[in-house]
């Protein structure tokens, strides 16, 4: 993008030497420390620090330019725009209709980012992929997500997250996908969207968004996405594990607690043959198989062979905090403290049941559930209680529920405290060698501390 270009885009005014007006940006950057020569600079206004205040510093490390809420003083080539922010998103907006590249957008209230690294897996096997980083999937990471593809990628694959009304239309304005994956309708952001019809109404605020001729592929064993009929100018794609007709589908009566599951796809896509084929599937889990059926629907558009979607799915890397499994001491520990929500409490504790040995699930908080908060904690509870796991280690003070729901079930161990400071002590003494352990909470409640205490050198004593 030309300075001149982004003045046009973001409805901005240029201060600065005339003869750059026609230069080229390499780069854009909202963290002065992530400038580099001829990079854009945008001073986004936090809590605790203003960007504005290290304009400065950017010009000297090389930056090409910046935007600007206020006038300067000093002779910066800058960009003046009421608000940083919307020049931020209505930049990338521009920027992704100058992409020829193919977009695959993600949402929904568990799984994104496993399936984001399922799908962006399968379709590296054919094609130069893009995808995005950590956690940049709001109104500021999906931006800069935008602008990191470039001309030489040939897909990215796009995950969007939000927490209120309206978040999506803005997210999915500048994504405009040619192939959208909803993954599930659960209980996140409950405080500001009320409840499951609610979360499917903010979700759903994608689908205008779909490109012409494109694609929407569902989860079709979540209810409240069954409730979405027809598309205008797409098309709707189902995966399963109940019902045989989906364009997917695999068995939902195998166990998928070991290490790597082999299962048979079948795959009915429009205009294809069906097929029924073998596919090996390196984490553990029945979601982890909804997510693979997810990337194969998406291979299979985009041309990819069964040879080269078996690989992808094979390949999928782990991710840390989410499902990483963890070998240490010869102990197994599911490292899956990045979030936490009803839903995939209940999936972890799914795969943590399917484990032999002695099993333990150390479960925390989990937030933004609303006026429905306790009850669901008490259904976490319910779901140990109904499981074959050996051992609750409850942390926090809505886990407290989970801890009083699953004591239902007098066969188990349950213990439970107050902080993790408490429970630390405890825990290095309980686990001992063989115990597969997970470990699962909101990110607010850090359990990364209880991982890395567990996967220390003296973490058994």
């Amino acid at each position: 993008m030309t300075i001149q270009s982004m003045v046009n885009a973001c409805n901005g005014c240029y201060h600065g030497p005339k003869q750059l007006i026609d230069r080229e940006i390499t780069g854009v950057a909202t963290d002065s420390r992530k400038v580099l020569t001829d990079f854009l600079f945008v001073p986004l206004k936090g809590e605790k620090v203003d960007g504005h205040d290290f304009i400065g510093k950017v010009m000297a490390a090389g930056a090409l330019v910046t935007l600007s809420e206020v006038e300067l003083e000093d002779d910066f080539p800058y960009i003046k725009v009421q608000s940083c922010l919307q020049a931020l998103k209505d930049l990338a907006k521009y920027y992704r209709n100058q992409l020829s590249c193919t977009i695959v957008g993600i949402t929904g209230s568990v799984g994104k980012t496993s399936t984001k690294e399922m799908i962006a897996s399968v379709l590296e096997q054919r094609y130069r992929v893009q995808k995005t980083a950590g956690n940049f999937n709001n109104e500021i990471g999906l931006p800069l997500t935008i602008f990191s593809i470039t001309q030489e990628h040939e897909v990215a694959v796009v995950e969007m997250g939000i927490s209120d009304f309206g978040e999506m239309s803005r997210l999915a304005e500048i994504t405009k996908p040619d192939i959208c994956v909803i993954t599930n309708i659960g209980y996140s952001h409950l405080e500001q969207l009320g409840d499951r019809d609610g979360v499917l109404k903010a979700k759903t605020e994608v689908l205008p968004f779909i490109q012409p001729g494109g694609s929407l592929i569902l989860n079709g064993d979540d209810d409240q996405l069954l409730t979405i009929k027809s598309l205008d100018q797409q098309q709707i794609l189902y995966y399963s594990m109940e019902n045989s007709q989906a364009n997917y589908y695999a068995p939902k009566d195998k166990k998928y607690g070991n290490d790597s599951a082999a299962i048979f796809f079948h795959s009915k896509m429009p205009g294809k043959e069906e097929i029924d084929y073998p596919v090996v599937i390196p984490v553990p889990g029945a979601h982890q198989v909804m997510n693979a059926m997810a990337a194969a629907c998406v291979g299979e558009l985009l041309g990819l062979t069964l040879e080269e979607i078996k690989e992808g799915i094979l390949q999928v890397p782990n991710i840390q905090g989410r499902s990483n499994f963890l070998r240490k001491h010869n102990m197994l520990i599911i490292d899956d403290c990045y979030n936490a929500n009803p839903m995939s409490m209940k999936a972890s504790i799914e795969v943590l049941s399917q484990i032999p040995g002695r099993t333990i699930a150390i479960l925390g908080d989990m937030g933004e559930l609303g006026g429905e908060t306790q009850k669901l904690h008490r259904e976490v509870g319910e779901a140990v209680a109904n499981s074959q796991i050996h051992t609750l280690i409850a942390i926090g003070d809505l886990a407290k529920e989970i801890s009083i729901a699953a004591n239902k079930n007098t066969v188990k161990e349950i213990y439970y405290f107050s902080t993790k400071e408490k429970a630390l002590p405890f825990i290095k003494g309980y686990v001992k060698v063989g115990d597969s352990i997970l470990v699962k909470a909101s990110h607010f409640m850090k359990f990364e501390q209880i991982v890395e205490s567990l996967t220390k050198e003296d973490s058994l004593v």
